[in-house]
């Protein structure tokens, strides 16, 4: 088993690739050779700028498909249509996400279906569908995970349990699927806030303190470990990476 080689154009499908993390490290991972399809839920337009201008750089090098990931079915009709987009696949991320705070007394099955639809289910579904087409590439996963999977964040139990499971995932696929495919995980810290102000500007700070680098990180930190996963890590596989200025340590 060996890593992927960009420099054979592998087909990687990155889900909730329209914007934020996801589109910088479709950014990324397209920057380095590979041709990406760009899986979005809501942000059609947002995911076919990205496209058009990924296919500005390259042409024939990006591709976009749509679905809810958490919705039964949908994750085997995302795998078919990336499949059909370059024949192929190499590589898959798991990126798409919910993320909203549920305290005690407020969880709803509303909740536990968006949550755990977008953080475990739609994952597990994706990799089941891909597994064939992965094995027969010696391909790579990488899961995005958190910090808070291990290091559960007050009011967000529902949240934390999904990565947690995310995490326990990752590391069971990297047992079914070896030796043909690896499997990782990269777990963020401070990086790209909730643009629906959950955090407000004085824990944004205090988080941030609490980081032993003292700053922020920026998506650009996650395409890299991302990237680093599927193009140089040959040897690694079941592993989870905190990418967190770390944050993870001391918490």
């Amino acid at each position: 088993m060996s890593a992927i080689n960009p420099g054979n154009a592998p087909a990687i499908l990155i889900t909730g690739a329209a914007r934020r993390i996801g589109a910088a490290i479709a950014r990324e991972l397209h920057r380095r050779g590979a041709r990406v399809i760009l899986h979005y839920r809501r942000s059609a337009e947002a995911a076919a700028a990205l496209a058009a201008d990924l296919e500005t750089i390259r042409p024939g090098s990006a591709r976009t498909v749509r679905g809810d990931l958490g919705i039964d079915g949908v994750p085997e009709a995302v795998a078919e249509t990336a499949l059909a987009c370059f024949g192929r696949l190499d590589a898959l991320v798991n990126n798409a996400s919910d993320f909203f705070p549920t305290p005690l007394g407020t969880i709803d099955a509303a909740a536990w279906e968006r949550l755990i639809g977008s953080n475990l289910k739609g994952p597990l579904f994706l990799v089941q569908a891909l597994a064939p087409a992965l094995t027969a590439a010696r391909g790579g996963i990488v899961n995005i995970v958190d910090i808070h999977a291990e290091r559960p964040l007050r009011h967000y139990p529902l949240y934390c349990a999904a990565k947690a499971a995310l995490a326990g995932l990752t590391r069971a696929l990297a047992i079914e699927l070896a030796p043909a495919v690896r499997v990782n995980g990269v777990s963020p810290g401070p990086v790209a806030w909730p643009e629906d102000e959950q955090f407000p500007a004085d824990e944004r700070a205090r988080i941030v303190a609490h980081t032993l680098l003292g700053r922020e990180g920026s998506p650009r930190d996650i395409a890299g470990s991302v990237a680093f996963l599927l193009f140089g890590a040959p040897y690694i596989t079941g592993q989870i990476l905190a990418v967190d200025g770390g944050r993870s340590s001391h918490l």
